[in-house]
């Protein structure tokens, strides 16, 4: 799945003279955490997130007068003194999985989205990512995701395919992660039905483990001292 389809095209853009006022009542207006600094031709110049505007606002440890007076004059600065200047950016032919990678590695919240040239043409946020995700796991329909943790051995798959299969049970998606042993493998199929009991003991008593989905991912968490 490629940028190109996942990625909003309705942009929300800024100037870099519109004020830190007017890009805050923006945002907060759209709903959005990530506004585009684009110049008069529509090259990307940078990009605002709420962060960079908390970031510019005084300290609440300020008496209130105090306070109110200087963020009266920091919503007067333009955008372009706290906009975060030459953005990582990608382009559309990009894929969605390269794009999760970029976000994770960086950590940031959305990539605007340029061609060749430098023109803005759409940005990519977690809430798109989310979207696609939704979309390709087939979660959108009523389910039951299970967590099948297995030893890594040829045929396993088809093993719990069969399982499944067998009971009538249509599958939305699979998901194979890995675990804390090397030698296995956690299985996530999402169950296009709420009635589970049976398959799951079916599960269990072809030497299959089943855990919660939820203890799974709190086990992955890393450990403190």
């Amino acid at each position: 799945m490629f940028v190109s389809e996942r990625m909003s095209r309705n942009l929300i853009t800024a100037g870099p003279e519109m004020t830190i006022l007017e890009a805050k009542t923006l945002m907060s207006e759209k709903k959005i955490r990530h506004l585009p600094v684009i110049d008069q031709a529509g090259k990307l110049i940078g990009i605002v997130s709420d962060r960079d505007i908390r970031d510019a606002m005084p300290s609440i440890l300020l008496p209130k007068e105090d306070y109110d007076r200087n963020l009266a004059k920091v919503m007067d600065f333009p955008v372009r003194d706290i906009m975060s200047k030459n953005p990582l950016a990608i382009y559309a032919y990009y894929t969605i999985q390269d794009s999760l990678l970029v976000m994770q590695k960086r950590k940031v919240g959305a990539l605007p989205v340029i061609d060749e040239e430098g023109y803005l043409k759409g940005i990519l946020s977690t809430r798109d990512l989310l979207r696609a995700f939704v979309n390709v796991m087939n979660i959108d329909e009523p389910g039951t995701l299970l967590c099948i943790i297995v030893t890594e051995r040829q045929g396993q798959m088809k093993r719990i395919v069969d399982i499944i299969t067998e009971e009538k049970i249509s599958l939305g998606s699979v998901l194979v992660a890995r675990v804390w042993d090397k030698e296995k493998r956690a299985v996530f199929p999402y169950l296009l039905t709420n009635n589970v009991a049976k398959v799951k003991q079916k599960l269990i008593d072809n030497g299959f483990t089943l855990i919660d989905p939820m203890q799974w991912y709190v086990d992955q968490l890393p450990k403190r001292d």
